[in-house]
């Protein structure tokens, strides 16, 4: 016969921890840090028979407190949820890039390519500071943009693009000043009338 059939007649205590869970603990052995003993002691059968009497929910003493919280104020929690959420998430990126200046830079590789793109009529410009970054090609409106100003083999200058776009179902105008040199500069979106 293996020690696994024998009887166990060791003794028992029931222990709880501070998230109010159960255990038993060898009786005369010391109780482990974070436990505290109940004062039932038994044979294993009687602390187990008392552990499923006493302890009819679970979830540990913070997660049921919180769970009780969020039931008293569900308001609250409501508040919070609806003020962190765009009320349409398609403007969300229109309304950023309609406020002030942004950092753009022109997705060329080279000074002579982004000019070759604008006497195409039309230019990709990418906004830095969004998430990922936004990129936007756009047409050129001719006689609003300028390339006047740009002295392309000298490499200095300042070339002013406008054009007209819809971006997330919006009708917006892209207005922005790219310096030569370095192919960045400021721009920002405009809302226009559909």
């Amino acid at each position: 016969m293996s020690e696994e059939n024998l009887e166990d007649d060791s003794r028992y205590e029931v222990v709880v921890n501070h998230e109010e869970q159960y255990s038993i603990w060898p009786e005369g052995r010391e109780i482990p840090l974070g436990w505290n003993t109940t004062g039932k002691a038994g044979s294993k059968a009687e602390c187990l028979a008392y552990i499923e009497q006493v302890w009819t929910d679970m979830r540990p003493l913070s997660l049921r407190e919180q769970m009780k919280r969020q039931a008293e104020e569900p308001q609250v929690v409501e508040a919070v949820v609806s003020d962190s959420r765009p009320s349409d998430p398609r403007d969300d990126l229109v309304s950023f890039l309609c406020q002030g200046d942004h950092p753009v830079q022109a997705t060329a590789q080279t000074v002579e390519q982004f000019m070759e793109r604008i006497k195409a009529g039309y230019a990709n410009i990418k906004f830095t500071d969004t998430r990922g970054g936004t990129e936007i090609q756009v047409r050129l409106d001719a006689p609003a943009s300028n390339t006047e100003d740009a002295d392309i083999e000298g490499h200095k200058g300042n070339v002013h693009i406008a054009g007209n776009l819809t971006l997330n179902y919006r009708p917006v105008r892209l207005v922005a000043d790219v310096a030569v040199a370095t192919l960045t500069g400021s721009g920002q979106l405009q809302l226009r009338e559909a």
